[in-house]
């Protein structure tokens, strides 16, 4: 039968490299023959010190891991932390994104708004586990190829600002969230899924079909950039001037081409004008649009206004 030693240097060598087996029993056997020595000259009984040696020296799966210098976690020390950054700002951001776009087009192109629901949230779902997979791979990948990212040290510059009172609190941010969500949401909706008809019983969007090809997708990409800033600006905590500059922007980029078409009368669907009379007699149609613009231009001030005078408070 063999002895533990034996069992022990056996199960150590299966997972070191062939090449090195020899030299490794050689080595590892003299080791543990000169520690049994040391406690059995102490006046040890011979098989409980070879027992306690094997057990100082650990599972042989780790044993041979420091001999082959081979690591045994997936993502080590040395990018842990970046894997943490980059793998939580991802799901924080993309699973959201791509479940609320993938329920808005299967709402806009279904007829069951429930299961556009349900389908937002399975390809949120799939989307993170394929993010949490490939981040984690590609992270892996580097670590077992000693790959440098060549990352600045870090400093106590980077240290971050003492704990302060929240100027942008998670109610309201959950709130603008809802209503640009809602917003986006509506531009297709409205085209895919009007709710007025015409004397045929066909259904009219309210917008023009012709702004598909040019302003509707600018305004859907200005909504899901001010979506971007609603998650930039409560994980600042406050109003910077950078991202008071970056919500005027979006603000005019949005008010700015509602307004033009408003005055040009190419905002609403020419077949929902014809479709109610009274729009067309007596400047009602002009009225309603120096109404909107009236009102879009004056939220759009009260919002950038607003917005500077958080920033200057906090800064003073």
């Amino acid at each position: 039968m063999s002895s533990l030693t034996d069992r022990y240097l056996a199960a150590t060598l299966r997972a070191v490299p062939a090449p090195r087996r020899a030299e490794i029993s050689s080595e590892l056997r003299a080791a543990i023959e000169d520690m049994i020595d040391d406690r059995t000259g102490a006046g040890q009984d011979a098989e409980a010190a070879e027992r306690e040696v094997l057990t100082e020296l650990g599972q042989p799966e780790r044993l041979a891991a420091r001999y082959a210098d081979r690591r045994l976690q997936l993502i080590g020390p040395t990018y842990y932390l970046v894997w943490q950054r980059v793998l939580r700002l991802m799901l924080a951001t993309v699973p959201g994104t791509v479940g609320v776009v993938v329920g808005v087009l299967e709402a806009t192109v279904g007829d069951d708004p429930g299961r556009a629901v349900g389908v937002g949230i399975t390809s949120a779902f799939q989307t993170a586990v394929q993010i949490a997979f490939w981040v984690t791979l590609g992270f892996a990948v580097l670590e077992r190829t000693d790959t440098s990212l060549n990352l600045p040290e870090w400093s106590v510059d980077q240290l971050p600002e003492g704990p302060a009172e929240r100027d942008v609190r998670l109610t309201d941010t959950c709130a603008s969230v809802a209503m640009l969500l809602l917003t986006l949401a509506f531009l297709p909706w409205q085209h895919f899924q009007p709710w007025v008809s015409d004397t045929d019983g066909d259904r009219i969007p309210l917008l023009d079909p012709a702004l598909w090809s040019s302003w509707l997708p600018f305004l859907a990409a200005v909504l899901v950039a001010s979506l971007v800033l609603e998650v930039a600006k409560y994980r600042a905590g406050r109003w910077t001037w950078p991202l008071v500059a970056v919500n005027a922007a979006l603000d005019l980029a949005f008010a700015v081409p509602v307004i033009v078409l408003l005055l040009t009368d190419r905002l609403l669907n020419p077949e929902l004008v014809r479709r109610f009379d009274w729009l067309r007699t007596d400047g009602h149609l002009d009225t309603v649009a120096r109404v909107t613009v009236v009102v879009v231009a004056a939220i759009t001030v009260w919002d950038v206004a607003e917005n500077i005078v958080k920033a200057r408070r906090h800064h003073a």
